[in-house]
């Protein structure tokens, strides 16, 4: 076989390729598949942002729940209260702290914050659970007081709130996106 009898077989099968991933396009793009932009009209007619606005968020103890709560109803609607609750938003939190570096002496030199919430979408007229689940986020942090090298505990203590305002941050993100994600379908 020749260099030009190669060159024109596979001309012949990128055409073939061609073809088969437009059909597949075609294919999937008619197959309503279930995608659909979160932040468009709702099934019911409504903006997202104002179904957003609908959930009311629960209290939840500790300085790390509160700045949670905080973070999440700043996302929500942009601060103050929901306007006429249709939703509650209910989180258990659990921080947990271990070490990642540790000295010869045994002291830390750094931590991993590991923050877990158990949250529910709680629909207020009946109390039915609606939507519930699980996340986590992390962050880091560097102690130098504990250890005994250059540093205070100031520091370290500034480290630690820091490290749990990065941490609520990032929960409330992740929490955010899950509750409108849901409430973006047919409720």
């Amino acid at each position: 076989m020749s260099w030009l009898e190669h060159s024109k077989s596979g001309s012949r099968f990128l055409k073939g390729a061609a073809v088969a991933v437009i059909a597949g396009v075609l294919g999937f793009g008619v197959s309503g598949c279930g995608f659909h932009p979160m932040y468009a009209t709702t099934p019911t007619g409504g903006n997202l942002n104002d179904v957003m606005k609908t959930v009311q968020i629960a209290p939840i103890p500790s300085r790390t729940g509160q700045r949670l709560r905080n973070e999440l109803i700043f996302g929500a609607y942009g601060g103050g209260e929901s306007s006429a609750a249709v939703y509650r938003l209910e989180i258990a939190l659990r921080e947990s702290v271990r070490n990642t570096l540790v000295t010869n002496t045994g002291a830390p030199t750094g931590q991993i914050l590991q923050l877990d919430a158990e949250f529910r979408v709680v629909r207020i007229k009946d109390n039915e659970t609606l939507f519930k689940g699980f996340s986590t986020s992390e962050a880091a942090y560097d102690l130098t007081g504990m250890s005994g090298t250059t540093g205070s505990v100031y520091g370290d203590t500034r480290a630690v709130l820091d490290a749990e305002n990065r941490a609520a941050r990032i929960l409330a993100d992740t929490l955010k996106t899950r509750v409108a994600a849901f409430l973006s379908r047919d409720v």
